[in-house]
């Protein structure tokens, strides 16, 4: 008994779709509805750095530990059981207290903005005044649209 068999030439194999992407050198941890994560540098170098770990910790952040993400057990410190990868520990943050940081900082900033331009506006002479243009805009021309 003969089989009817498809020749191999018109056979078709469906292809899988993969793209390559890629590596992501620090993984993201599944989201916690109201944390904020952030990787927190622990050595430059290959040497120790407490001091920023300090700073952030006293900022608000909290080391994560790997039984809180499972997925990513495979990068806990042995010692501590905090998730680290590279000289870079996880942390999170409650996010209204990054809400707060980024408010300050914005208040910082602007602050010294205005401190700045007030200096240099006092500076002008009325024989030779000063020009500083405190706002900017963008326009669009002709060129390449067709008109």
């Amino acid at each position: 008994m003969a089989e009817t068999r498809t020749p191999r030439e018109l056979a078709t194999r469906e292809k899988t779709q993969r793209r390559w992407r890629p590596a992501s050198t620090l993984p993201d941890p599944v989201p916690e509805p109201g944390m904020d994560f952030r990787w927190v540098m622990t050595h430059l170098l290959g040497e120790a750095n407490p001091t920023n770990v300090s700073q952030r910790l006293r900022e608000g952040y909290e080391p994560v530990k790997a039984e809180d993400h499972p997925e990513m057990a495979y990068e806990a410190n042995a010692k501590t059981g905090n998730i680290e990868i590279g000289g870079l520990m996880l942390c999170k943050m409650p996010e209204e207290m990054v809400q707060q940081r980024t408010t300050h900082y914005a208040d910082m900033t602007n602050s010294q903005t205005h401190s700045v331009n007030s200096k240099f506006t006092s500076q002008s002479d009325p024989r030779m005044p000063v020009f500083a243009e405190q706002k900017s805009s963008s326009s669009r021309g002709s060129f390449g649209n067709g008109s």
